[in-house]
């Protein structure tokens, strides 16, 4: 259990810092509502009314977050990698060479559906 003090510690610390600011930030906050600030805000734009229940969201959406969890996946896995790549051996150069070609079929996959094009 001593070893998991010090995570338990800086979790602790992360929520109270959360918490704590959360709470400052309701109490000392202005709190003069009017019609204009209630409403929603597209950056200057009157906002566009919306369907019932939602509205569809385009498959570009969906496509750049694709490509973000995909380049932030291989990111993740590339840095121990880097670090460890002696120690590895070949066996750890095949391996990668291997998931760096999954990386690379889902990227010619969004290349292919137009993911990079930003019109």
């Amino acid at each position: 259990m001593n070893l998991y003090a010090p995570i338990l510690v800086l979790g602790g610390i992360a929520a109270a810092f959360g918490i704590v600011s959360l709470v400052a930030g309701a109490l000392t906050g202005p709190k003069r509502y009017n019609r204009a600030k209630l409403e929603a805000y597209e950056c200057g734009i009157e906002p566009t009314p919306q369907p019932i229940g939602g509205g569809r969201f385009p498959v570009k959406y969906y496509l750049t977050a694709m490509l973000f969890i995909i380049f932030d996946i291989e990111i993740v896995f590339l840095y121990p990698w880097a670090v460890y790549f002696d120690a590895l051996g070949i066996f750890g150069l095949i391996e990668m060479a291997l998931f760096i070609l999954t990386v690379f079929v889902a990227y010619a996959y969004l290349w292919r559906r137009g993911g990079l094009e930003w019109d």
